[in-house]
């Protein structure tokens, strides 16, 4: 079984001036250790007019950049839109797609990210698909079945070999922002279920692939959740805005 290298992701979501962005970069590398001592991958996903400073700020810190989304063609008459090819002149490492805001305020379907996920693998942009279910479809029994949809159509275009190069974050859209979070055993339920589901396709990807968990993560739950078997990081909300809790979350998870 390969070993895999926990991720902890923050998602700075509508905060960040290209100020505060500076500010609070400076501020993360001087709470996180050396990059040989730290106990797991760490990225940034931030705006897109902070995403130029974030990039220079953490230079040879091997902290991730990420954008929060992008669209799935290089060009064309999508107003508003960034391409890959944008993110990466910016010097962003990665994109953050389908988190479910995105799909509950902007429409984003399952049918665009199809297109997304393998866009974004093509251009070298290191992708996190985030999946999970409402109150409602817990409650109603239909988790898995939410999940073996997003997770397939999210999937659907990429080849198997480059399947565990995408980071799906599982995040249950009733503990996103709300104060609830999924217990330490309902987390791991869920992604040794999205575990199960990627083995459908090829089991040395699901061995390899890093499957995050994400809502409502703060320092104080964090080493639970992420003690679990399959869990391998987490993707931080309104927790990683406080750049000495975030870094707090960072080492939780050695």
């Amino acid at each position: 079984m390969p070993e895999r290298m926990p991720y902890i992701a923050g998602n700075w979501k509508l905060w960040g001036t290209r100020a505060q962005a500076g500010e609070y970069c400076q501020k993360l590398l001087a709470l996180l250790p050396e990059p040989s001592r730290r106990p797991a991958e760490v990225g940034v996903c931030v705006p897109f007019t902070s995403l130029e400073v974030a990039v220079k700020a953490l230079a040879g810190s091997q902290v991730l950049v990420l954008a929060q989304n992008m669209n799935a063609e290089e060009t064309g008459a999508y107003t508003g839109e960034i391409s890959a090819q944008m993110l990466l002149e910016l010097g962003a490492d990665g994109v953050v797609l389908g988190h479910s805001e995105r799909r509950e305020h902007n429409g984003e379907t399952d049918r665009a990210l199809q297109e997304k996920v393998p866009a974004a693998l093509e251009a070298g942009l290191r992708p996190i698909l985030c999946v999970g279910e409402s109150e409602e479809e817990r409650e109603a029994g239909d988790m898995e079945r939410k999940l073996r949809h997003q997770v397939g159509e999210g999937l659907h275009e990429v080849p198997d070999e480059r399947i565990a190069d995408v980071v799906v974050a599982y995040e249950p859209i009733w503990a996103i922002g709300t104060g609830q979070v999924a217990t330490a055993d309902q987390a791991q339920e869920a992604i040794a279920f999205v575990r199960a589901l990627v083995g459908g396709r090829t089991e040395e990807a699901a061995q390899a692939i890093r499957l995050l968990y994400g809502g409502s993560v703060k320092p104080e739950n964090a080493a639970e959740i992420l003690a679990q078997t399959d869990v391998d990081g987490a993707l931080v909300g309104g927790g990683s805005l406080d750049p000495e809790g975030f870094a707090r979350i960072v080492a939780a998870a050695g």
